[in-house]
């Protein structure tokens, strides 16, 4: 498992997840985060990463994404295709395949891209909204994307066809829209109200209130939804209920910039059922969690590191795969010793 975390300060972070122990019989785990990189990727902040497979991304206010291989802690080189900061990310890698096929971004001017990963080649690049955008996330199925953004709108885009298929005006402009495992629902945040929408027809079901401003999030199994914010906890919704199923309270002593759920899909500590999670903030640490813990009010983290760097963001992949191999596309990074 590995984890990767972009800073405002630019530099790109790269790490292995490892257990060093392992005993079955008190379920406890031992891991450590090992670095496999950390330079100065971009010009800019960074400001969001995406991960999947043995492939990683980064965007920034500097115009840019870079491409990363993991299993070498190489870079692919860089994307030039845009003409405003980049805002968000996202991979979509069907099931079967062990590559993602697509590479999706967003941007400050309200436009969509879409590359084809064979490799990172520009299909199509659209304009979705009139201003930037705020998130974007990709349906399991790839056949459509949703993204909000600070003209206050929600925005469908059918993938196949590389245009926006349809938009509605929000109350008040959301800044965070997920989809879970399924696709049956969606997630969309706006500062500290979570709600939690059928993808049919969007229809609410439910509407949840954080204590403070929720700043990042990510679907788990079982209908849970975890979220991180400027309360500093660790907060897991029922999505079914529509209640807190327990909370990992001051999990960081600044606000939690980037949450990722350590499933069976990206998860290679153990073959038990996942129970990781990690999280990282702006105090500069990024601390994996065991939540059989947190609900039995035991709250240290697995395993933690200390960056130094004011984090914006966080993504994770498994790192089960050798290097991909793929052809360069820029001129590579050097990997830090």
């Amino acid at each position: 498992m590995s984890l990767v975390a972009g800073s405002y300060e630019r530099f790109i972070w790269g790490f292995k997840l490892k257990p060093t122990e392992h005993d079955p019989s008190t379920q406890t785990l031992t891991l450590t985060l090992t670095q496999l990189f950390s330079y100065p990727s971009h010009q800019g902040p960074i400001t969001t990463v995406a991960a999947a497979g043995p492939a990683a991304a980064s965007g920034s206010s500097d115009d840019t994404v870079q491409i990363y291989d993991l299993p070498s802690a190489a870079s692919f080189g860089a994307l030039h295709h845009f003409s405003s900061s980049v805002t968000a990310l996202s991979f979509y890698c069907p099931p079967n395949l062990s590559f993602p096929r697509n590479l999706l971004s967003a941007s400050a001017d309200g436009s969509i891209s879409i590359f084809d990963s064979k490799p990172f080649v520009l299909l199509k690049s659209f304009r979705a909204h009139k201003k930037g955008i705020n998130d974007l996330a990709v349906h399991p199925s790839g056949k459509l994307a949703l993204s909000v953004s600070r003209d206050g709108c929600l925005a469908m885009s059918n993938l196949m066809r590389g245009k926006r298929s349809f938009c509605c005006r929000l109350g008040k402009e959301a800044t965070l829209v997920k989809f879970d495992g399924s696709g049956e629902r969606f997630f969309m945040i706006s500062d500290e109200k979570v709600g939690i929408h059928m993808a049919e027809d969007a229809r609410l079901l439910f509407a949840l209130e954080n204590q403070k401003r929720v700043l990042c999030a990510a679907p788990g199994e079982s209908g849970i939804l975890f979220t991180g914010g400027e309360d500093r906890n660790i907060t897991a919704w029922d999505t079914n209920s529509g209640k807190v199923a327990y909370s990992i309270e001051n999990a960081h002593s600044t606000r939690v910039k980037g949450v990722v759920v350590l499933t069976k899909n990206n998860h290679d500590v153990t073959n038990e059922d996942p129970y990781l999670v990690a999280s990282a903030s702006s105090d500069g640490c990024i601390r994996v969690w065991d939540v059989r813990m947190a609900i039995k009010e035991k709250r240290s983290p697995l395993a933690e590191v200390d960056t130094k760097s004011r984090l914006t963001c966080l993504a994770g992949s498994s790192l089960k795969l050798k290097s991909s191999k793929r052809p360069k596309i820029g001129q590579g990074a050097p990997k830090e010793e």
